[in-house]
């Protein structure tokens, strides 16, 4: 009668956090070498080497250094990052920021201040496929081919 079937449920997605009104915390002092993830929002005022997958919001604070490759939902970066960046929705670099690296993110703001060295996608998500190059041939081609239409010569009036 009663199903707790989440599949299911439609207003779960996987790419909502599961507790978006708690944050995990790497506080000012403390170092962390490897890979996190979470499921819910997370703030970095430390310093960490490594990984991050973060199905929320990523905060890294003023004093937060991140070195490595960031997968998150969001992202507000007052502090360093060092390395890649991919970005669901909206990264926002604050005017103490500082990014060096490649950012692939839907939304991209930048505040006066804010100090950005790399490139920067801003496809959303999926990846934009660069269209096949057009190639006109001006020689003859192949038998295998078959003939080639020519246009006549434009002749001169009387």
């Amino acid at each position: 009668m009663f199903r707790n079937d989440k599949s299911h449920d439609p207003m779960n997605k996987a790419s909502e956090p599961v507790s978006p009104g708690k944050i995990n915390s790497i506080m000012e002092g403390t170092s962390f070498e490897g890979e996190i993830r979470s499921d819910s929002n997370i703030r970095i005022d430390g310093r960490v080497k490594g990984t991050l997958h973060v199905r929320g919001r990523l905060i890294v604070g003023a004093t937060g250094l991140v070195e490595g490759e960031v997968h998150c939902q969001s992202s507000d970066i007052e502090g360093t990052v060092n390395g890649k960046i991919m970005c669901q929705d909206l990264l926002s670099l604050k005017a103490t920021a500082k990014l060096s690296g490649d950012i692939r993110t839907k939304q991209l703001a930048i505040e006066p201040g804010a100090v950005f060295s790399g490139n920067c996608d801003m496809g959303g998500g999926s990846q934009a496929k660069e269209p096949a190059p057009v190639r006109l041939s001006t020689t003859a081609s192949s038998p295998a081919a078959g003939p080639v239409a020519r246009p006549e010569p434009v002749k001169a009036m009387p």
